[in-house]
């Protein structure tokens, strides 16, 4: 004799912690791939080892204030002379953050859930956002830090630390936006990285070649624009403008400073908007 079991199906009951936890969950798990954190220790290798990297320049700079008692790379320029690694880091990790979701075609199973394209979007960007940040902000503290131990003849160089966090944090954001607005076009991640590496040594390698053209024209006040070119150089030009560094650039420096602050801004939001419009065609499919 058969039996019918109504076991029947209950409501979920339980705290609901609504869309801004789901996109704080997908910023986390952003942020854990980029770094390669759950994955094997060959997903570790490059940004870890990048890491490293970075943080040389800062041991040397401690070891130059403790052994010669004088300052060694600057605060402002840290992230111009350190532009290869950071670039590469952002290369080789960008198409880890969008590429996989394109690739595996699960942008509709995000989507399913009480996330829209801008919250997607936003994780991803401040993730990557965060990362650079990090690659760069950690070794200046331990430079500050290091400056602050060793104390120095003179008060320390504050201003100048300050001012090169927040202009990390302006360059985190651009080089985000741009680096995942082009590893998002393909859902192939070793495209993707020829992407991002392509624009980068196009845009670097331009600087010297316009300016060069420009100055042996006589035209010196057309070759400072040159400088804009390269986003290091164009975040440098509005820590100049903004907190009075010394510029990293060679010759007169940079155009006028406020031309540079609004460039990045919309430099930004055309990244931003070139990723939002990219993941809405991908979503429609």
């Amino acid at each position: 004799m058969s039996e019918i079991y109504d076991i029947g199906y209950r409501h979920y009951d339980g705290p609901r912690l609504g869309r801004g936890h789901a996109t704080r969950a997908l910023t986390v798990h952003t942020l854990r791939g980029v770094f390669g954190l759950g994955r094997t220790a060959r997903g570790k290798i490059v940004p870890f080892g990048l890491a490293a990297i970075m943080l040389l320049p800062a041991i040397v700079s401690i070891a130059m204030m403790a052994l010669l008692g004088q300052r060694g790379l600057s605060y402002s320029s840290f992230a111009v002379v350190m532009q290869a690694v950071v670039a590469i880091f952002l290369a080789a990790q960008a198409p880890t953050a969008v590429a996989p979701d394109l690739r595996f075609r699960v942008l509709p199973l995000y989507l399913s859930r009480p996330v829209t394209i801008t919250e997607y979007v936003t994780a991803k960007v401040v993730a990557m956002t965060a990362a650079l940040f990090a690659l760069v902000a950690v070794p200046l503290t331990l430079m500050y830090v290091g400056e602050l131990l060793v104390d120095l003849d003179g008060p320390p160089a504050t201003k100048e630390y300050l001012g090169a966090l927040a202009t990390g944090l302006l360059l985190a954001l651009l080089l985000s936006s741009f680096g995942l607005a082009l590893a998002s076009f393909t859902p192939r991640r070793g495209l993707g990285v020829a992407s991002v590496i392509t624009v980068y040594l196009l845009s670097s390698a331009s600087v010297p070649i316009v300016y060069a053209m420009l100055e042996s024209s006589g035209n010196d006040a057309a070759a400072r624009w040159a400088w804009l070119l390269n986003p290091f150089w164009l975040v440098d030009a509005v820590q100049a403008w903004l907190f009075g560094s010394v510029p990293n650039a060679d010759g007169d420096g940079y155009p006028a400073g406020p031309v540079s602050g609004v460039l990045v801004v919309a430099l930004i939001a055309a990244a931003l908007a070139a990723l939002a419009l990219r993941y809405r065609k991908a979503a429609s499919r």
